[in-house]
């Protein structure tokens, strides 16, 4: 597997708001069954702060909240695309939308499923698969973890 970090270049619809990435190669990613991602059909791929950078357009970013006010979903208040998100299960990371990422072949991707229909097992669960998998692997980076 190759651990180097590449840059990903992604924007909204309209291309107001841009930003890059910096992970491994996206192999995987999340898709969740919530009420919104549901309708929304994004493709969820994990990142830390020191990994996302919004290169332009901060200004023209709407934010949305919902149920328990946790998560932060983020979109351009012009074309109404959101590229990324605080995610419910950990604000402290992002959540980009792969969909949003130049250059992705999406059928290539390995797509896991978050149930989040039953949000807190889910989430449980996850949180398990998640230590399980750190502790097999100790130095997988922050940035390959998904989010939902």
């Amino acid at each position: 597997m190759n651990d180097t970090l590449q840059t990903y270049h992604g924007s909204c619809h309209c291309g107001r708001v841009t930003f890059d990435l910096n992970a491994k190669p996206i192999s995987a990613v999340m898709d969740c069954n919530c009420s919104i991602c549901r309708r929304r059909g994004a493709l969820w791929h994990g990142a830390s702060d020191g990994h996302l950078r919004i290169t332009s357009g901060e200004e023209h970013l709407q934010l949305y909240q919902f149920g328990t006010m946790t998560a932060k979903h983020y979109f351009c208040r012009h074309c109404g695309i959101q590229p990324f998100v605080r995610p419910r299960l950990d604000p402290t990371r992002w959540a980009v939308n792969v969909r949003c990422i130049d250059g992705v072949d999406l059928s290539a991707l390995n797509v896991r499923t978050f149930d989040g229909e039953n949000w807190e097992a889910a989430a449980q669960a996850f949180v398990q698969g998640v230590r399980r998998a750190a502790g097999s692997h100790p130095d997988q980076s922050e940035s390959s973890r998904l989010a939902p």
